[in-house]
């Protein structure tokens, strides 16, 4: 398998204001791999962290090795939904949870959509992320 990126077209129409930490849309063509949910912990399914920040990152991290299985990478990551247990606690923890993104993800901003939920299966979990890529 090629190890190139694939050509991403990010979709801003034009006069919107400029979209910061996601894209509004992204066009591709390649292999797709559909990601399931996954929560911030191990893949012992140990929570590591307890702080949002740090679970954000154990999913992420949960998703690249997943995608790596298909051999992907971050970069061919078209969309991210997520659900948090506490918008609250999201906003309070931007920049934490910023720095942890760009570790895993780098500076790699696909569609994303986030939602506030009432509670995930695992009472632990204040974070579950699924995600698309397109491989080339």
């Amino acid at each position: 398998m090629t190890e190139t990126a694939p050509p991403h077209e990010i979709l801003h129409p034009a006069g919107w204001k400029k979209a910061s930490g996601y894209a509004n849309g992204v066009a591709s063509e390649g292999r797709t791999v559909w990601v399931g949910g996954q929560i911030g912990w191990n893949g012992q399914q140990v929570f590591e962290a307890s702080d949002l920040a740090g679970q954000t990152r154990q999913a992420l991290e949960n998703i690249v090795a997943v995608l790596a299985e298909a051999g992907g990478r971050p970069e061919h990551v078209v969309r991210l939904t997520w659900y948090v247990v506490d918008k609250r606690d999201y906003l309070a923890n931007l920049k934490g949870i910023g720095e942890a993104y760009r570790a895993v993800m780098g500076r790699h901003f696909p569609a994303m959509t986030m939602v506030q939920v009432v509670a995930l299966i695992e009472d632990e979990a204040k974070v579950e992320i699924e995600a698309t890529a397109v491989l080339p």
